[in-house]
């Protein structure tokens, strides 16, 4: 018997070993909490599938300048359509055109469009959008060709408040510029690049009395030569 048991204890340990391991590995190859997939930033609210998204609006046809105005800058050139692009030549000051539709969001919503200048040396785009009952602008460009920033929060317009960024823009690349309209926020970015990121809670927001004929929603240039395209806007999430 002395020599027996410890072969059946030896049958017993090589019967039970493998089991536990692979109870081991099936632990370690199914976790229980894989990583969620981060929300994309400033765009979707919690709970919203992307199915549930509302749908982009269309500000410019690509052809003509239905639902766009001139907007009456004394001595601004007049803005015309060539190739799909609205091009806003050079004025004695600002040229500018203002939308007239109807059914733009002014709050909790994106706007987005492709922008380059083709030629001058000061800002190609003024881009100024409702923000609830008011308006901003986002400046590219300006204030010598590299300012970029928001006019304007508190009085303060896009060269002294903390959305002031120096960036080297290149003639005629097209930029993607994307603008991020929040209860409490404003955000912006040129291609990927965040350049706004701005808490607007209980401050005061409007644009510079220069470009108010721009409001509530409109493009400018100032003595430069820009194109614009692909412009459009949508909700954030439904409500």
């Amino acid at each position: 018997m002395s020599t027996k048991l410890p072969a059946l204890l030896l049958a017993a340990l090589l019967f039970v070993l493998p089991a536990c391991d692979k109870r081991e590995d099936k632990k370690e190859t199914a976790p229980d909490n894989p990583p969620a997939t981060p929300p994309k930033a400033g765009a979707e609210k919690p709970g919203k599938a992307a199915a549930d998204e509302p749908p982009w609006i269309s500000l410019f046809d690509g052809k003509t300048l239905k639902n766009w105005k001139q907007s009456g800058f004394a001595g601004e050139a007049k803005a015309r359509v060539e190739d799909g692009c609205i091009l806003l030549p050079p004025g004695a000051t600002l040229t500018g055109i203002t939308y007239t539709g109807k059914d733009l969001p002014t709050m909790n919503y994106e706007i987005e469009l492709e922008a380059k200048r083709v030629d001058g040396s000061d800002f190609f785009c003024g881009l100024t959008f409702p923000v609830d009952k008011s308006s901003a602008t986002l400046v590219l460009g300006g204030w010598g060709g590299s300012l970029v920033g928001i006019s304007s929060l508190d009085g303060n317009d896009a060269a002294n408040n903390e959305t002031t960024k120096m960036v080297t823009f290149e003639d005629k690349r097209w930029y993607h510029i994307r603008v991020c309209i929040l209860k409490e926020k404003l955000e912006a970015w040129i291609d990927d690049d965040k350049v706004v990121d701005a808490d607007t809670k209980d401050r005061k927001i409007d644009v510079r009395i220069d470009i108010e004929e721009c409001k509530p929603c409109g493009l400018a240039t100032y003595q430069t030569l820009g194109a614009i395209r692909n412009i459009r806007a949508r909700k954030l999430w439904k409500e």
